[in-house]
């Protein structure tokens, strides 16, 4: 996977998604945005889904083997609720993010944890 590609892919992704949160659904950009959010998120998904799609599956498994693994763009922004099996009953969390491209476990606003990040 070329990870300078990744990177690229997933700072747009963030860029895109922080646009349309800063819309009001009334505002006439709103469409537009989230349509262009969309092709982004499935040029993304074939590019790179299956192969996040299988590292999202090896820490599903080692970190959170109760939750199902999700498309990658669903961890973008404020990642996924997971159920941790070091962290029962906490707010934890899966998230991708970019610079460099990483999988972050976090717990709460107290811990964040990398478990994955592109060469």
């Amino acid at each position: 996977m070329d990870s300078k590609a990744l990177d690229k892919a997933l700072s747009e992704l963030i860029k895109r998604k922080t646009e349309l949160s800063a819309l009001d659904y009334n505002n006439p950009k709103y469409d537009e945005i989230e349509d262009a959010l969309h092709d982004l998120e499935d040029d993304f998904q074939g590019q790179f889904g299956s192969k996040l799609e299988e590292i999202l599956q090896d820490i599903h498994d080692e970190y959170c083997s109760d939750n199902d693994v999700l498309m990658p763009v669903a961890y973008l922004g404020k990642g996924v609720v997971v159920d941790a099996d070091d962290y029962p009953g906490k707010d934890t969390r899966l998230v991708l993010l970019a610079n460099p491209p990483r999988i972050v476990l976090t717990v709460g606003k107290e811990k964040e944890e990398t478990l994955w990040t592109a060469k």
